[in-house]
């Protein structure tokens, strides 16, 4: 609920726009979408009148994109941070320690996960896309998948095609544990299955794939089965 809001003196304009993402983080914490999302809906929340509102934002794209680009950011400096930790362990664990790093935020942080890549948002041409804050996430994966590809790692997809898998991956994934599951146990089984997908896509330097086509067993598998028939 909106509550009585002091004037800005001129000059402030910075204030009123953080009040206004503020605002915004609200009501999608509160709704769980950008359906309901509205202009009108955002200045009720902020106290102030629509017109206001266009002064920073030009249209509800804008908006709700100013307003989930610090939780972009956020995983982004979890996975450089987990990137660096594992800065002399070569390329592909570099990589891993990234993917497992989206891992972690996507379950300790369903709520907001659901707001950055399982809620629809608001439409936008393609040249615009370009420019999504989602870049930070995705543009972090694919320098890691670029660093291997140089280092000479052997890759069973072209890069660009790598990077696509990896994430698509570890988000339906993350989409199906939110969906289906609200277990602790689920970690250990999330990691897993990323490192499948890293393991079946790139290898270290001088390292061949190893076939596991005739493996009827994984850790993995030991832990979906144990999962499943709890259900």
């Amino acid at each position: 609920m909106a509550t009585e809001r002091t004037r800005h003196r001129r000059g402030e304009g910075g204030k009123l726009r953080e009040e206004i993402l503020n605002a915004v983080n609200r009501l999608l914490d509160e709704w769980g979408s950008v359906e309901r999302l509205t202009i009108r809906a955002v200045a009720a929340e902020t106290g102030v009148a629509a017109p206001s509102i266009y002064m920073h934002f030009k249209d509800k794209t804008d908006l709700v994109w100013a307003a989930l680009s610090d939780k972009y950011q956020q995983l982004a400096t979890q996975m450089r941070i987990a990137d660096e930790k594992a800065d002399q362990e070569g390329p592909v664990e570099r990589l891993r320690a990234q993917v497992h790093a989206y891992c972690l935020f996507g379950l300790k942080n369903p709520g907001h996960y659901r707001l950055l890549y399982e809620t629809r948002q608001p439409q936008a041409d393609t040249d615009r896309v370009r420019h999504h804050p989602a870049s930070v996430v995705s543009g972090s994966l694919r320098a890691a998948v670029t660093r291997c590809q140089q280092a000479g790692c052997p890759m069973s997809l072209p890069a660009d095609q790598l990077v696509q898998t990896l994430w698509s991956g570890v988000h339906g994934t993350l989409s199906l544990a939110h969906s289906l599951f609200d277990d602790e146990a689920l970690e250990p089984i999330v990691l897993d299955i990323a490192d499948g997908l890293i393991d079946s896509t790139v290898v270290a330097p001088g390292t061949e794939f190893t076939d596991r086509s005739k493996q009827m067993d994984s850790s993995a598998a030991r832990r979906l089965r144990s999962l499943l028939s709890e259900y």
